[in-house]
């Protein structure tokens, strides 16, 4: 049987945002919540245990985006990655044998399959916003049958696999409903694997719901689909795009820079020399 080739869904290199030419003309107005973005992407950093961050689907595209303006003439850039997939809640379930098999050709391009994740050195650290917790769930039980499938051992990669979750954010009380207290998987990781991000509930909606996405969602219908690798150009499209060019810039400049510096300082992992010297690369000069 030939390999499956996988697909991976189009998106611009927003380095080079000055050639993107027309595209993104009169759509060139920089969000209003860049500050509370900042912010959210610096905690996420801090929270990663010096590892390589994975963003799930289209919703954390904005901390992809701005992490990636930040960390530009950083050795962490290269640590940053997308994982364009989605898995949310039953559509992440009951997958068929070519959907399945499509999945792990398209995880494996992205360097998760369980050969790969046994083999690194820094852990693989799954960013994206939370609500129930779906996603997380069908992802790592998807990750978890294929370890299970593979002569790879399930001791040596749960102590790679951490995850994010980026939360609306509510009044604290010991009734607060938290997504990986009610997930079984969450008891058979580490401690420490799984880690959160509270946002403003209206921020949490905008990125979840709201924002104009320079992709389709790319949904187990898709996943084989050639004609997501083309670059879409319609009005929605163009006007993500340019978003996503004006947070990559302002993570460029020396005020988010400051900002992420001045959260990382005041996060208890700092106490750790990776983030120390992480925050080093970022302060002002």
């Amino acid at each position: 049987m030939d390999p499956i080739e996988p697909v991976r869904p189009f998106r611009w290199d927003l380095a080079r945002g000055d050639r993107l030419g027309s595209l993104i003309d009169g759509h060139d107005t920089a969000p209003a919540h860049l500050d509370e973005l900042t912010d959210c992407a610096a905690k996420v950093l801090a929270r990663s245990a010096d590892g390589d961050l994975f963003f799930v689907g289209r919703s954390p595209d904005s901390l992809f985006d701005l992490l990636s303006g930040a960390l530009s003439d950083a050795p962490h850039q290269e640590r940053l990655n997308q994982l364009p997939l989605s898995l949310y809640g039953l559509d992440g379930q009951g997958l068929d044998a070519a959907e399945r098999t499509q999945l792990r050709a398209n995880l494996t391009a992205s360097g998760l399959s369980p050969e790969h994740l046994a083999r690194r050195r820094r852990p693989v650290v799954l960013v994206d916003l939370v609500l129930h917790g779906s996603t997380f769930t069908n992802l790592h039980r998807h990750l978890r049958d294929w370890i299970d499938d593979e002569p790879a051992s399930w001791s040596v990669i749960r102590t790679k696999l951490r995850y994010v979750g980026i939360t609306a954010r509510e009044k604290t009380s010991p009734n607060t409903w938290r997504w990986q207290q009610h997930e079984d998987w969450v008891r058979e990781m580490p401690a420490s694997a799984v880690r959160n991000v509270s946002i403003p509930m209206w921020l949490w909606r905008y990125l979840g719901n709201d924002q104009p996405k320079t992709a389709l969602s790319f949904r187990r219908t898709r996943w084989a689909d050639p004609d997501v690798t083309v670059p879409r150009h319609d009005e929605g499209a163009r006007a993500a795009l340019a978003e996503a060019v004006a947070v990559y810039r302002h993570g460029r400049t020396a005020a988010a820079r400051s900002r992420i510096h001045r959260v990382l300082t005041g996060e208890p992992a700092f106490r750790d020399p990776w983030l120390r010297d992480l925050a080093r690369t970022l302060r002002p000069r």
